[in-house]
């Protein structure tokens, strides 16, 4: 099956992100979510980035201008009945998540696709909550969306080998390179992810080194362009934390458990960047 009709539900930063790689790569998009601010929001975040490639000589005007043009906003996923393909990105609440699934279920045609962003959550799950198993598949966005190199599929117990075949050419369709992986906890990225993180964090929480040293051993040790306690504030620890008690509820992994420190942080409201305060101060 060909993707041409896209749709997205959620425009925070990452459905954001999301609508603006797919509208740049030729798709006409509608986004909705639940109020025109988060919808204005959205557009704000996909115009920065736009304009940052513009300045920096890496799109044309013409192109910002056309991408734009792609993109349509609703508050109703009604506007949804006619997408090819429908990516789900709303906040990571199992929950939520399944009363979505539901609702694009009954509105969208029986050939859409639908598909999860979710960075920890059982795909699987969300498929058996809808009549077409098989056409549900995760499609796991790493942040920030539009430079990011990366597009985790995760493959649900039921979903089709034709699914995942047309999932993966929207993905090179979109400049991303694939990567594939069971619907396992964290599935791969976050897996490792959350290893190297939880690992830096008892580093720090034990006393052996400062934050500022726990990253440099990872940025100039192995050249990684961000330190795990400086992406961990980045991505926002509430969100790592939540992340992390999913991940751990599903697997039982001690290397997954969630840090005392970190719930401590997000109970105190210091979730990294976003408050000014971290594991660093901003």
């Amino acid at each position: 099956m060909k993707i041409r009709k896209v749709g997205v539900v959620g425009c925070g930063f990452m459905g954001a992100g999301i609508v603006q790689v797919c509208a740049q790569s030729g798709y006409e998009v509608v986004v909705t979510d639940i109020s025109e601010q988060i919808l204005s929001k959205g557009m704000v975040t996909i115009e920065y980035y736009l304009n940052r490639g513009v300045e920096k000589g890496r799109i044309s005007q013409q192109d910002r201008d056309l991408t734009v043009s792609r993109i349509k906003r609703s508050l109703a996923q009604e506007d949804l009945n006619d997408r090819d393909l429908v990516i789900e990105a709303v906040p990571e609440d199992m929950e939520l998540k399944r009363r979505v699934f539901v609702g694009l279920d009954e509105i969208c045609p029986t050939h859409t696709i639908l598909c999860s962003n979710t960075s920890c959550l059982p795909i699987t799950e969300l498929a058996r909550a809808t009549r077409r198993p098989d056409r549900v598949i995760g499609t796991h966005f790493l942040s920030p969306v539009p430079p990011s190199k990366l597009l985790e599929i995760v493959k649900a117990d039921t979903t089709s080998d034709e699914t995942l075949a047309t999932v993966k050419e929207f993905g090179r369709s979109l400049r991303k390179e694939i990567l594939v992986a069971k619907d396992t906890p964290g599935f791969i990225f976050n897996y490792l992810l959350l290893a190297l993180t939880g690992a830096a964090v008892r580093l720090l929480e034990d006393g052996v080194a400062s934050a500022e040293d726990i990253d440099k051993s990872m940025t100039l040790g192995l050249g990684h362009p961000i330190g795990p306690l400086a992406l961990a504030d980045f991505n926002g620890l509430d969100v790592g934390y939540m992340v992390s008690c999913a991940m751990y509820e599903r697997s039982n992994d001690p290397c997954l458990a969630p840090s005392a420190m970190m719930k401590e942080m997000v109970d105190a409201g210091h979730l990294g960047r976003k408050t000014g305060q971290g594991f660093y101060k901003y």
